[in-house]
């Protein structure tokens, strides 16, 4: 049986926790949160420190140190993962969902992602083309 069937997230080894990853690299676009209601919207604008191409972080050891704004979902709050997109596997198996057909870890493909169209690298832009990252909020994207 698979492991993420069996185990709970936090019962999981960092290389089974780092697999649950699907690289969407949703995670990695700018967000807002409105503090009175705490829904969060998305936008395009992708951290600068993602490649695009291909959805993975340039400098994944030191992103919180570069980015202080980046989170390492593995150190926060199980219960707070409601901010991480409806697709993203660590929210589905803490919701108690089952993984999606696309996800590698089903599929055994890496490009699986791409063609199932979750990934952001079709709409996604870098961090240093947006003038003012609250105009490139996407309704659509949660």
């Amino acid at each position: 049986m698979s492991f993420w069937k069996t185990k709970k997230l936090t019962e999981m080894t960092p290389q089974e926790w780092e697999s649950l990853c699907d690289g969407c690299g949703k995670c990695c676009l700018h967000k807002f949160e409105d503090e009175k209601t705490g829904k969060v919207v998305f936008t395009n604008v992708a951290c600068k420190l993602i490649n695009l191409n291909t959805c993975q972080c340039s400098r994944y050891k030191q992103r919180t140190s570069l980015v202080p704004a980046c989170l390492d979902i593995k150190q926060l709050d199980i219960k707070k993962f409601n901010w991480l997109p409806s697709t993203c596997a660590y929210r589905l198996l803490n919701d108690g969902k089952e993984l999606p057909a696309w996800h590698p870890l089903i599929s055994g493909k890496t490009a699986s992602v791409k063609r199932a169209g979750v990934s952001i690298s079709s709409y996604a832009i870098p961090e240093s083309s947006a003038r003012n990252i609250e105009d490139h909020i996407m309704q659509w994207l949660t």
